[in-house]
């Protein structure tokens, strides 16, 4: 799929709506959250939704993985947590028209340390985006093939492989979450846990915050491991919230990134990048039925 295949396509006005806010997370690494992250993201704006990734995993590998090198981080998601910036200044369109990204850079392995001083340090990104949602600058402006005037359909924050404060900052900001959920031994172990957290932060934080879903990722079909675990993961509690997409693991898409491009940009035809389109359209019909039955909520309730 070339870059100027990734048209934008503006939906019927009935179908547009106040932007969602969706945490991409789980505290286990290597489980597909970045790589969800960038491809999600891809194929929202390859159907004609306006997304922005905000990259909050020190790694920085979903900037990278956008086509995002460093000397190109001038402003980056840390200076925005530190107040240093407000969020506009750090907002980087990407080569797919509609896709914008908020880069990481190293200096954001150490916020968590910085944070722990400053007032509201669990609000530090909902303040942030707050003000940026509310402000007088449309998406629009920052990339000058966007003739599109309305705002951000979904805001994807990519997480680091932790439950710490730069986590408990996105779920925070968030209205929901959507869980990378490896297909391994140990997966509902990982998942349970998480769910602990996302407890804590409705009761002291977010009482908005919800589990959106959770996608099985690195699914090998010769593998009778992957057959159980995803079985056990849809006959647990959230077993209703497991969406029917399923991520196989794909060379292509482990490639991509070392590439600085999606895996649709790298090979839309590979069974990765059909199954995040799959899924980006799963997400869209969760999310329209969400906010038919909410109508007029905003970004966060406090």
């Amino acid at each position: 799929m070339s870059e100027s295949a990734v048209a934008f396509v503006a939906p019927p006005e009935a179908a547009r709506r106040k932007t969602r806010v969706i945490v991409v997370a789980n505290q286990k690494g290597g489980v597909g959250k970045t790589t969800t992250a960038i491809n999600l993201g891809t194929a929202l704006a390859a159907v004609g939704e306006k997304v922005m990734v905000i990259d909050l995993d020190p790694q920085g590998n979903a900037s990278t993985g956008l086509g995002i090198d460093q000397a190109s981080r001038g402003v980056s998601s840390y200076h925005v947590l530190m107040g240093d910036n407000p969020m506009g200044d750090a907002v980087t369109p990407t080569r797919i028209p509609g896709l914008f990204v908020i880069p990481s850079t190293v200096d954001l392995s150490g916020a968590e340390l910085e944070l722990i001083d400053f007032d509201r340090r669990a609000h530090r990104l909902l303040d942030a985006l707050e003000t940026f949602l509310d402000g007088p600058a449309p998406i629009h402006k920052f990339d000058p093939r966007d003739t599109d005037e309305r705002p951000l359909d979904y805001i994807l924050i990519d997480c680091p492989p932790s439950l710490g404060l730069l986590t408990i900052n996105a779920m925070t900001a968030a209205q929901s979450i959507l869980v990378p959920l490896q297909c391994e031994f140990f997966a509902l172990e990982g998942l349970t846990q998480l769910v602990h957290t996302v407890k804590r932060v409705q009761a002291n934080l977010n009482p908005d915050l919800e589990i959106q879903g959770v996608v099985l990722t690195m699914f090998d079909q010769r593998n009778k491991l992957s057959d159980q675990v995803a079985a056990d993961v849809r006959g647990s509690p959230l077993g209703e919230k497991v969406y029917r997409t399923v991520i196989p693991r794909n060379v292509r898409v482990s490639e991509a990134p070392s590439h600085g491009k999606p895996a649709l940009l790298y090979d839309y035809r590979c069974a990765g990048s059909q199954a995040y389109i799959r899924l980006a359209s799963e997400i869209i019909q969760k999310e329209r039925a969400a906010q038919a039955s909410m109508p007029g909520r905003s970004v966060h309730q406090t």
